[in-house]
């Protein structure tokens, strides 16, 4: 199983400067993601190496941010003080995770500033609403090439992920074995007061860099 990308959410009034916080730290500039219509919220992406990317992302003043799960989830995130939202794994099929839990899948899109609709299925928001440090699971309707991983704009790539949790409880979520969840990433389990993803480990070209 291999991790997508992970989400940062804010306040509105401090998108633009975390963007720019984030951007800076990672040594480049993120690019406006678009609006997602259907669950009230607007991103920008940072594609990194390693077929990874850092997504920052905000609510929009709309109903829709409080209607949808995600729009619900950034929100809250949001009012917390703003942090990382949590962490995404892609896989190539949904049926089975749909399966395992339950549920069909939601379908997303969000139109480029290009004009490109990019479009995709998910499910587990509902999971991460009640339970901070379980992932959600997407799968891409799109060319890869057209996928916000597809255009690296810079060497930085995630090396570990550190998460506060019961690592034997994601390991069933996903479905995977809690020794090593990911591919290629490092999992770490930490003890902190609030589950959920604590922290980003990135090795760039001038060393690491955690956020």
């Amino acid at each position: 199983m291999r991790l997508d990308h992970v989400s940062y959410a804010v306040a509105r009034d401090s998108f633009v400067s975390t963007v720019q916080r984030i951007g800076s730290a990672l040594g480049a500039g993120f690019v406006d993601g678009g609006v997602h219509p259907r669950f009230g919220t607007r991103n920008f992406i940072l594609p990194l190496s390693g077929g990874t990317y850092v997504e920052v992302v905000t609510t929009l003043d709309h109903p829709a941010a409080d209607r949808a799960p995600f729009g619900q989830a950034v929100a809250r995130r949001a009012a917390e003080g703003g942090g990382w939202l949590g962490w995404v794994v892609s896989v190539d099929d949904m049926v089975p995770v749909e399966a395992r839990l339950g549920r069909t899948s939601t379908e997303g899109h969000r139109v480029r500033p290009d004009g490109f609709d990019l479009k995709w299925k998910q499910i587990g928001l509902l999971e991460l609403l009640e339970d901070p440090q379980l992932p959600y699971f997407l799968e891409w309707l799109v060319p890869i090439e057209e996928r916000p991983s597809a255009d690296p704009r810079t060497s930085t790539t995630i090396h570990g992920v550190s998460i506060a949790g019961d690592a034997a409880s994601i390991a069933e979520f996903l479905g995977e074995p809690a020794d090593h969840p990911l591919e290629q990433i490092d999992v770490n389990w930490v003890e902190d007061e609030e589950p959920g993803l604590i922290s980003v480990e990135f090795a760039t070209a001038h060393g690491p860099v955690t956020i």
